[in-house]
This record gives structure tokens, C-alpha cells and sequence, in this order.
């Protein structure tokens, strides 16, 4: 694969400070059931990489050093790794909003039976990956018979009350687009959304988030070797809305890697690039248990476009 952060660096991207922290963003590693084209993580079934108890348990001692409201996990598959259910049972106990980054497939997965069962029973916030709702688009993306397990699963969540009004279990898909373009105007595309998969499926669910793909690892390393990176990167700079600035995720959040390691956005994380301005040394999660992070310097490069071009992105959708 190609590295593409000698191609973000250096930057023009204006400097950003934080805001007090509210969300911790969690790794819990890179192994997945699927390798989806644009995935930033470079996730996959052969990956070996999980987060260990011992550092779940420094997640849980920052929530209770820090007035944090969100714990947000991701992976690779979060539920994959197995003491996923440890850390968000204690996490919810403590009384924080969990939300799990599900690919849905995985609900499908032998031995993993448990996991809308899981997630309601724990009132745990669903945000699942659908990049697109026809079938041909889902599968040239994600693999043959995505697109099938997904609206199994979406069906299982249903009926468990995810999406449904009243239930208090919210359910929230996310579109990426197919290839080197800026997604369309969210409001309309989840309207689109909506109609079809109620109508031809009877799916409910309670919001799109439309997400910009970041010129970044497997999706970056696409786009160097078919030779679109440049007019990729082109279109993001070209795209860049300074209002966007003020919703940026990296201001309110931190990224957590499989290790404790800390990042200012999942992003930074995969790009290895630190916390901050930098120092030589990487943060830990030990190092900000009393450590306050408001106004401190956020780390950018040229993927930070990606999050401000055109209507804006972050894991909670478009900005404007």
C-alpha cells in the first residue's frame, strides 16, 4: 500500500485549538469481517491488531476524570473484539452515551448472534455503515452479499426498536461515496434513502450521515496508483468553506488507538501523525487522566480538507 502522508505535508491549513472535551473516540482494532475499498482504517480480516482490557480500563478511568459525555467506538468491527462488552457495559453504567460504529454484516457472522441483543438491552446508539441503498453500488464497495446481510441485519435492529419513534434506540446510517467525488447535499440524499428502503424493504432509521472519503490510507493508496490523488486533493482544497471550521470533530474529540495511544481525530491516528503540535514523543491515554486539553493546538495536513470541502464532514455527518 502507498503512504500518502508525504503527500499531505506540508500544509496550508489553517491552525485549529480545542474546545473541552466531550467525546472519547475508541479503536478497539483493526480486525474486521469485511476490507471495504474506502475504509481509512485499512481493516480487514487478517488483522491482529485489539485493544486489551488493561488499556479499556484506562478509557474507563478517563471517563471518570474527565466530564466526557460520548464514549464513540469503532474499529475495525468493535464487536469483534471480545471484551467489547465489558467496556461498554462499564461505560454505560457510568451513565456516558455510547454509540457503536457497526458494519452491520458482523450481526450476521456466526458467533456473533449477541450483538443487536447487546446493543438494545444497553440502549447503545447505532451508526452503521450503508454507503449506498442499491444493492450493485453496496457490493462493488464492501464485497458480493453486503448488501443482503446489511438489510438483514437493519431488519434485526428494527424489530429490536432501533428507528422506531418513541423507542429511545437510535439508528443512523452513513453514505460514502463510490470513488473520488464530494458526497450530495445530506438532506436530500437521506430523504432518498428513507423512501427506498421503507418502501422496498421496510427499513426505518433515524438519520444519514454523509461522509467524505479521506485521501488517506487504502482509499488514498487507490487513488495514487490510478493517478487521481492530485485532482482528488484539487477538488477538496477547491471545495474548502471556512464556516466549516467551527464543527470540525477534532475540536470537541479525542482518537484513541488499539494501544491507549492518542490522536486529535481517527484520521491523525492512521496517519501517525501526534497529538498537538508535537513534541517527539506520542500521548498516552496515563498522560491525560489530569491533563486538560482545551485550547491546545490540534495537528493538521492536507486531509483536514476533506472534513471542511463543500457541505462538511465529521463522524456525526455534514457541517452545513
Amino acid at each position: 500500500m502507498r503512504p500518502t502522508l508525504p503527500h499531505l505535508q506540508p500544509s496550508d491549513f489553517p491552525a485549529l485549538r480545542r474546545r473541552p472535551l466531550t467525546i472519547l473516540q475508541a479503536n478497539l482494532g483493526y480486525l474486521c469481517n469485511q476490507a471495504c475499498l474506502h475504509c481509512h482504517v485499512n481493516a480487514g480480516p487478517t488483522r491482529k491488531e485489539l485493544m486489551d482490557r488493561p488499556t479499556m480500563d484506562l478509557l474507563l478511568a478517563m471517563l471518570d476524570a474527565h466530564p466526557i459525555e460520548t464514549l464513540d467506538v469503532t474499529g475495525g468491527a468493535p464487536e469483534m473484539n471480545p471484551d467489547f462488552r465489558y467496556l461498554m457495559r462499564a461505560a454505560r453504567e457510568r451513565g456516558v452515551h455510547c454509540i457503536d460504529r457497526c458494519n452491520l454484516t458482523i450481526a450476521e457472522q456466526p458467533g456473533y448472534e449477541w450483538v443487536v441483543d447487546f446493543l438494545a438491552e444497553n440502549q447503545i446508539e447505532v451508526v452503521a455503515s450503508l454507503p449506498c441503498y442499491l444493492e450493485d453500488n453496496v457490493d462493488a464497495q464492501r464485497g458480493s452479499g453486503v448488501f443482503r446481510a446489511s438489510l438483514k441485519a437493519l431488519k434485526r435492529l428494527n424489530a429490536a426498536g432501533y428507528g422506531q419513534a418513541g423507542s429511545g434506540l437510535r439508528l443512523s446510517l452513513v453514505y460514502n461515496p463510490q470513488g473520488p467525488s464530494l458526497p450530495p447535499e445530506q438532506t436530500g440524499l437521506e430523504s432518498a434513502y428513507k423512501e427506498h428502503l421503507q418502501d422496498q424493504f421496510g427499513i426505518v432509521f433515524n438519520q444519514l450521515f454523509s461522509l467524505a472519503n479521506m485521501p488517506i490510507q487504502r482509499f488514498g493508496s487507490t487513488l495514487l496508483s490510478r493517478g487521481q490523488f492530485a485532482d482528488y486533493m484539487q477538488l477538496l482544497k477547491g471545495s474548502y468553506r471556512r464556516e466549516n471550521l467551527g464543527g470540525v470533530m477534532c475540536r470537541d474529540l479525542v482518537s484513541v488507538d488499539y494501544q491507549g495511544y492518542v490522536y486529535d481525530c481517527d484520521f491523525n491516528q492512521m496517519l501517525g501523525l501526534e497529538l498537538g503540535a508535537g513534541n517527539g514523543r506520542r500521548t498516552h491515554l496515563r498522560d491525560l487522566l489530569q491533563r486538560p486539553l482545551e485550547d491546545a493546538p490540534i495537528t493538521v495536513a492536507d486531509h483536514c480538507y476533506g472534513c471542511t470541502a463543500g457541505q462538511g464532514s465529521s463522524c456525526g455527518g455534514a457541517l452545513s
